[in-house]
């Protein structure tokens, strides 16, 4: 029998999540969790491309102890329903990988009727940690991993026009939804102070993956062959998400943003607590976790 390499018991017996798990840096995530002894499941939107990544992850990991489950987190609905799935078979979870994350050329809605970035790199996103909370703090230590983007840093959101029902453009829409992800990172961090939760974000880097190619038309293919040599692969782009979701290094760093495994700096936005505290009251309304004023 082949000798496991010494890192392969780092997250013996834990429990993952990984959303946006069936391509790209999700199911590179996958694989090297996986190879590090890690209980995975992945989560995907589609059965049929779910399937087959499951297979790939397994193949490519060695590894049996991964999982398929079904959420869509561009529907409140449905992210409720995969979080009561899970909680109905596991108490405990020991990493949460925000990972899944779209972009759109032209604005679209979500079944919520929020604009799509926002709602599902965002608000999808946000409404699933809450639920798992307790799940993560009954851990050892609980980590939530929030996959951002330097594009935050021309992020900016506006309360009268959240869904960007005017003036909308893909960077307008796509760094708005990175910036959530940073208040949402630096706020949860400060209410889980007290825990053994942390928090922190990333930028992956720009990443060779099919974001911003539409599944239906084709669109955005060509110039994607044509930018792909540019890129970092899949793999190496979730290095920092893996480092984050495993390394002992960090496992008292909370609230923080990283770039190739370093804290790096975030705009001045970003950093702005007041508004980051507001944006999460109403992150919550969105949700349905706090009644409408």
């Amino acid at each position: 029998m082949e000798e496991k390499p010494k890192e392969w018991f780092r997250l013996h017996n834990q429990t993952v999540i990984v959303t946006g798990a069936n391509s790209g840096m999700g199911l590179s995530t996958t694989v090297e969790l996986a190879r590090q002894g890690a209980y995975v499941i992945m989560l995907c939107r589609s059965q049929p491309r779910g399937e087959l990544a499951l297979a790939e992850a397994r193949r490519q990991s060695g590894s049996d102890r991964i999982e398929l489950m079904l959420c869509d987190l561009g529907s409140l609905a449905s992210v409720r329903a995969f979080a009561d799935a899970f909680l109905a078979k596991h108490k405990v979870l020991d990493v949460l990988v925000n990972n899944a994350g779209v972009v759109t050329v032209k604005r679209q809605t979500t079944s919520d009727g929020f604009e799509a970035m926002l709602g599902v790199n965002h608000l999808g996103h946000f409404l699933l940690t809450q639920l798992l909370l307790e799940a993560l703090i009954r851990a050892p230590q609980g980590r939530i991993v929030n996959v951002s983007s330097g594009a935050h840093k021309i992020g900016h959101f506006d309360f009268n026009n959240p869904h960007l029902t005017q003036g909308f453009s893909v960077w307008r829409g796509y760094s708005q939804s990175k910036i959530a992800n940073i208040w949402f990172t630096r706020e949860q961090a400060k209410r889980l102070a007290g825990t053994a939760v942390t928090v922190n974000a990333l930028h992956p880097g720009a990443v060779g993956t099919n974001i911003g190619v539409d599944r239906d038309t084709g669109f955005g293919k060509a110039v994607h062959r044509l930018l792909r040599p540019f890129f970092l692969t899949p793999a190496q782009g979730a290095e920092t998400a893996i480092f984050l979701a495993s390394s002992p290094d960090v496992r008292s760093v909370s609230g923080e943003y990283f770039y190739k495994k370093k804290i790096a700096p975030v705009s001045e936005k970003a950093l702005d607590d007041k508004f980051a505290e507001q944006f999460w009251a109403w992150s919550e309304r969105e949700v349905g976790l706090r009644p409408e004023k």
